[in-house]
């Protein structure tokens, strides 16, 4: 973490002494993060079908991750893989099965449906909701970095074991591509910006 975290981590001490705050636990908040600083990468995620083949730089990449270790598992049992897709020769295998819009980096997630929890009750396996965790993990993350993104569903998992024998023994959940977006071709598409309304979605007992 950087010295400015720290130095304003010390400070909270000073903020709780000010009576004038109604909220303390807020008015921290506020202070530490800035109050709206994860919805603004919320909203500025979008869905990238065009990269450019500038390169991601490697403390970026750790940095997602290392985000993706940090996400949360059923049991924390941490049935997810993710494989790093680079090198030029694994790309060149990987575009076979789909072109993954020309992203110079693309992360398999993989998980194990036998090193998953599963729920006693109806005998659900956690290990795709685990993966799922994770590639959100990954997403947002890249986005915070100032990196474009695209969760990748469509294509066959079977044919990507085969093109990289190294996933064969996890069933492949999705893939992220990731990197910079292209010059005018890796902007959000018309249909990024619907929502349904939060009446429609949303449901208060």
């Amino acid at each position: 973490m950087s010295k400015n975290f720290f130095s304003r981590l010390s400070n909270i001490g000073k903020i709780k002494n000010r009576a004038a705050f109604s909220d303390v636990d807020e008015q921290i908040t506020k202070y530490m993060y800035g109050s709206d600083a994860f919805m603004r990468i919320l909203e500025s995620r979008y869905s990238c079908h065009s990269f450019s083949d500038s390169p991601v730089s490697d403390t970026k990449l750790e940095m997602i991750l290392n985000a993706g270790i940090l996400a949360p598992s059923a049991k924390n049992l941490q049935p997810t893989r993710i494989w790093v897709v680079k090198s030029e020769e694994a790309l060149a295998k990987l575009r076979t099965v789909h072109p993954c819009y020309n992203a110079p980096v693309v992360l398999i997630v993989g998980c194990r449906n036998e090193e998953a929890w599963i729920r006693e009750s109806d005998g659900v396996n956690a290990a795709k909701t685990d993966a799922a965790i994770v590639l959100t993990h990954l997403m947002l993350t890249s986005t915070d970095a100032g990196l474009a993104n695209m969760w990748i569903w469509d294509f066959n998992p079977k044919k990507i074991r085969e093109v990289l024998p190294e996933t064969r023994e996890h069933g492949v959940y999705a893939l992220l591509a990731i990197g910079y977006p292209a010059d005018g071709e890796g902007k959000p598409t018309e249909l990024h910006s619907v929502r349904k309304p939060l009446e429609e979605v949303v449901t208060m007992l």
